[in-house]
């Protein structure tokens, strides 16, 4: 997130900055999973969304792992692939460059509008959408070979209500990869306190502990929606050279990848 159909296309962008307000509205009637102030606050960072050095430095510094970390599990070249909680589109636009077909949803208007405008500047071709994973997951089942849903679950009332949505879009044999932080005393240090207050790479207040998530409730969630989990890492920001890896210790931030099995499986 800040906290997604066949082939995509590029929607014509004349009339949607009118629609936008009535198409959350809608959205957010049908199904509730959204904190209105977690949209809001992530929102107010929409104008410098693609700053690399503005308020989501670390996003940008953390995209060329979590690409990593798809890409080596996942084909990527042509394969339907939905990024959810898109934000203002920075892994959305790396999928799509990796050769991915890309459907991007989320639910912060301000976000979607500063993602298609980056859309016109690079060409690229994706498919936005203000819409939330559940009543996507009832327009098209099994659509997808990949969903990311990266740093979004831990910004949601009901995480586990996405990971259904997520498990429903997949196609048997698909992948959902997902990343979020883990409720540890390491992760409030770093995550919180030191990420927030001390080398504020992250404005006061993007997290909340207590929504924090241990892999053990990530994978009972992604047990109940019918996957199977096949790996958990970990993901290291490193501030000192702007940069992420994946590692090992999943005790601050990690990574998830889970497979829906085939269907003779």
């Amino acid at each position: 997130m800040s906290a997604a159909n066949s082939t995509p296309h590029t929607p014509s962008d004349t009339s949607e900055g009118a629609s936008t307000a009535a198409e959350h509205d809608g959205a957010a009637a049908e199904h509730n999973n959204f904190s209105q102030a977690e949209l809001d606050k992530f929102g107010a960072l929409a104008n410098r969304w693609w700053d690399p050095e503005g308020p989501q430095k670390a996003l940008h510094a953390l995209n060329p792992a979590r690409l990593g970390y798809v890409a080596q599990r996942a084909n990527l070249r042509d394969a339907q692939v939905l990024d959810v909680g898109c934000g203002g589109g920075l892994l959305s636009e790396a999928l799509a460059a990796a050769g991915a077909q890309v459907t991007a949803i989320d639910l912060a208007p301000e976000l979607i509008k500063v993602a298609k405008l980056h859309r016109l500047e690079t060409g690229v071709a994706i498919d936005y959408r203000l819409q939330p994973a559940e009543s996507l997951a009832e327009e098209m089942p099994g659509r997808f070979d990949a969903i990311t849903c990266m740093e979004m679950l831990e910004h949601v009332p009901d995480p586990a209500a996405v990971v259904r949505a997520c498990a429903r879009l997949l196609k048997p044999g698909g992948r959902l990869f997902l990343s979020t932080l883990n409720r540890t005393p390491a992760a409030f240090a770093l995550a919180i306190v030191g990420a927030e207050y001390v080398a504020r790479v992250l404005p006061k207040g993007t997290h909340q502990y207590r929504d924090f998530i241990k892999p053990s409730e990530l994978a009972a969630w992604l047990r109940e929606a019918g996957l199977r989990m096949e790996d958990v890492s970990g993901l290291m920001y490193e501030p000192w050279r702007n940069a992420a890896r994946v590692i090992s210790r999943t005790d601050v931030n990690y990574l998830a990848c889970a497979l829906k099995p085939e269907l003779d499986a």
